[in-house]
């Protein structure tokens, strides 16, 4: 009897301003990040994902959606900012510093 293909655990995950999503499953071995996150039906449950314009990573390091997941991998599918870091300080530090001067 031959065995079956090999299988690795992943997770992938994604995450939205009012829900954390974590979904644990096996993959073939070899497979790649996309054909994960295929699988994981993640893109069903969000339509909005775009993985032909939203940036993947593997455990907060970018990678490509060609790269092999290994065992334990954790998938990581970003979405796009909203507003740029620098300018979100920007704007953080003008609403303390009036907020300060009302005091």
């Amino acid at each position: 009897m031959a065995a079956g293909p090999e299988r690795v655990a992943v997770q992938v995950v994604y995450a939205t301003p009012a829900e954390q999503v974590r979904i644990p499953l096996q993959v073939g071995s070899g497979s790649s990040v996309r054909e994960a996150i295929e699988i994981s039906g993640l893109l069903d449950r969000f339509p909005d994902i775009d993985l032909a314009a939203d940036r993947v990573g593997i455990y907060g390091r970018l990678c490509a959606l060609e790269d092999v997941v290994r065992e334990g991998d954790r998938i990581e599918v970003y979405r796009p900012l909203r507003v740029d870091p620098k300018e979100a300080r920007r704007l953080r530090a003008t609403a303390r510093a009036a907020q300060a001067g009302r005091r």
